[in-house]
């Protein structure tokens, strides 16, 4: 299969989607800015995902080492092994006792779903798609299906926004407040009530505070970051230990926070952000479009204003008449994203059905949009037309 072009023609989600569906082996070499990313994928699925070049700290052997499973000794002995025997470097590790295989199972699946979620960030880049027979350890390695992969990168995307409001750093450190299983002094404990667990997760995620006389209970990762957040243990180190990768770690501090349990301390100075990624492909591209940015806060704070003033009086046509003419520019500038979100909500339908959606509430049916996407900032719901031909039609209302 002959795939080869530039990620501005034909982004990473269409290209695994494609690999994915036609069920095809080989490896995906992708080249941005300053990184260069090789996936091997099995019959559709992702079966690893590596760095090439100067990107050492993402490779394996690197990851354990700072997850502490490896001492540095211990992967020189390893990496030494490896270029005498040609052996891979996990079964080397798990010969020498290094780690289990189940440690190796648990870091080779992070270093590929790390490394495969960057990509979700380039803007520019090549691609090309070498087909062949690819090897690959059951024992020690979980496929990835191309489906799940996409989902978890839409969400990843879509989410980072609100975690990185509160978790502005990867030198950011904590104080614990309370303990995770206590209450509040004077506080009883009261499970919530059937039907409000769903409502309670999303109100924490979100920043909202526990009500009074509920503690809303932390899941597995919470728990775990938070056995990791001792004082002045910055979120980089903690990333590198949890295991989970940087988007679930900072998600569950971010639960952590809201909840009471831990105070965030902001770092002296100016640090990485969190989940900043392919950093050397997007500064040039706000230094060139700075402009660009200023002119269109510009124009929405107009829009914003037009349409306030617009709403309290109307335009007055045909004076004597009293007919009244409303603009509707500033629902227009913002239903510009949630098209964009909701065309996302159809790809990632198409990938798990096989085909988009004979209805726009049938993203809701399935969880992948909510009913006040489907109309947002409208009154009515978007227009929606499914083609012959394996196309849609997505427009907003007409008011």
């Amino acid at each position: 299969m002959a795939l080869k072009g530039t990620l501005k023609d034909f982004g990473i989600a269409e290209i695994l989607q494609l690999i994915g569906q036609q069920a095809k082996s080989g490896v995906l070499h992708l080249r941005g800015r300053d990184e260069e990313i090789h996936i091997s994928m099995s019959d559709g699925n992702v079966v690893r995902a590596e760095h090439a070049g100067k990107h050492a700290r993402q490779r394996l052997g690197e990851l354990m080492v700072r997850a502490e499973i490896l001492t540095a000794q211990e992967l020189r002995v390893a990496l030494d092994a490896q270029r005498r025997t040609l052996k891979r470097l996990g079964d080397i590790l798990v010969e020498m006792t290094y780690c289990t295989k189940e440690q190796l199972r648990e870091m080779t699946a992070l270093q590929t779903t790390e490394t495969v979620n960057r990509l979700f960030h380039w803007k520019s880049g090549t691609y090309e798609f070498e087909s062949g027979a690819v090897e690959w350890d059951p024992e020690t390695v979980t496929p990835l299906r191309a489906e799940t992969v996409l989902m978890e990168g839409y969400r990843q995307v879509d989410e980072w926004p609100m975690i990185r409001r509160k978790i502005t750093s990867a030198a950011m450190t904590f104080d614990r407040v309370r303990p995770l299983d206590g209450s509040r002094e004077g506080t009883a404990r009261t499970p919530p009530a059937a039907g409000d667990d769903v409502d309670a997760a999303l109100d924490v995620l979100g920043g909202a505070a526990p009500r009074e006389g509920e503690f809303a209970s932390a899941g597995p990762n919470e728990r775990r970051v938070y056995e990791l957040a001792i004082p002045g243990r910055p979120v980089e180190k903690i990333v590198q230990l949890s295991r989970l990768g940087e988007f679930e770690t900072c998600k569950a501090l971010l639960a952590l926070v809201n909840l009471g349990v831990l105070r965030p301390l902001a770092a002296p100075g100016r640090a990485k952000g969190v989940g900043e990624y392919g950093a050397g492909d997007w500064l040039p591209r706000l230094r060139t479009g700075a402009a660009r940015v200023l002119a269109t806060v510009a124009i929405a704070a107009a829009l914003a204003g037009i349409v306030t003033w617009v709403d309290e009086r109307g335009f007055q046509l045909a004076r004597g008449r009293g007919a009244a003419l409303h603009d509707n520019g500033a629902q227009r500038f913002l239903a510009r994203y949630q098209l964009a979100r909701l065309r996302g909500a159809l790809e990632v339908f198409r990938v798990e059905r096989g085909e988009y959606p004979e209805r726009l509430g049938d993203l809701v049916e399935t969880g992948l949009a909510t009913p006040r996407d489907l109309r947002y900032p409208w009154g009515q719901e978007y227009y929606y037309r499914r083609k012959p031909g394996g196309r849609f039609v997505l427009l907003p209302p007409v008011e």
